[in-house]
C-alpha cells in the first residue's frame, strides 16, 4: 500500500490501534498493516507477525497503550525494524539461523557446524526423553536448567530447519537427530499437555 491509500484509509479509519488502544486524532503515528489493513501505531505493528492467523492472534493479546510511550517518546523508527526483521526473515529463508547456536552446533564463516564433542549428548538427550526420563533428571545428567532441556527438545535446528519469526525453512547444515525421534519427542510433549 503506498503513502497516499494509507492516508486515505486512514481518513475513513478509527484513530486507534486495534492492539493498544492508542489514540491520535489525526492518525499521526498510526499505520495500517500490510497482512490484514487492521490500523495498528506504530509501535504494535513494527513487532506484528506477517502471517495472518498469527497477526489476529497478536492483536486479540491486548496491551495498554501507556506501556508503549517509552517507546513512542524515544522514537523508534518502524522502518529500521520492519526491514532489519524483513531481511532476518529472508536469511532464515535460505537457511541462516538468526540467533546464537543451539546446543551441540557453532558457527564457523556464518555457518551452522556440528560441534563434535556435544553433538552425542544431544541425540541422547532426545532418547532419554522417548524413553521416559522427566526432563528434570535429563538436566541434572547434563548439568542444564530444565528451561534449557525443553529448549532442546523443542528446536526444529537440530532436524536441520531453521524457525524464524514462526515459519520453517530448511536449513544450510547438518541434522544431528533424525525427523523420527524429533518428532516422537513432539508427541510425549503433546501426550503430556
Amino acid at each position: 500500500m503506498n503513502p497516499e491509500q494509507q492516508k486515505e484509509l486512514l481518513k475513513s479509519a478509527d484513530f486507534r490501534c486495534k492492539k493498544c488502544g492508542y489514540y491520535s486524532p489525526l492518525g499521526k503515528g498510526l499505520e495500517i498493516n500490510k497482512v490484514s489493513s487492521a490500523v495498528l501505531c506504530s509501535i504494535c505493528n513494527t513487532f506484528a507477525p506477517f502471517d495472518a492467523k498469527e497477526l489476529e492472534k497478536y492483536i486479540h493479546e491486548k496491551i495498554e497503550w501507556q506501556n508503549l510511550e517509552t517507546f513512542r517518546n524515544s522514537g523508534i523508527n518502524k522502518l529500521s525494524h520492519s526491514s532489519q526483521k524483513m531481511g532476518m526473515l529472508e536469511k532464515s529463508k535460505h537457511g541462516k539461523i538468526m540467533a546464537r547456536p543451539p546446543f551441540g552446533y557453532r558457527v564457523e564463516n556464518g555457518n551452522l557446524i556440528v560441534d563434535e564433542k556435544n553433538k552425542e549428548n544431544v541425540r541422547l538427550i532426545f532418547e532419554e526423553f522417548v524413553a521416559g526420563k522427566s526432563m528434570n533428571q535429563i538436566a541434572q545428567t547434563y548439568s542444564m536448567s530444565v528451561n534449557g532441556i525443553k529448549k532442546i527438545l523443542k528446536n526444529f535446528a537440530y532436524v536441520g530447519k531453521v524457525k524464524f519469526d514462526n515459519t520453517l525453512s530448511q536449513g544450510t547444515h547438518k541434522p544431528i537427530i533424525s525427523s523420527e525421534l524429533f518428532n516422537r519427542v513432539q508427541q510425549v510433549f503433546e501426550k503430556k499437555n
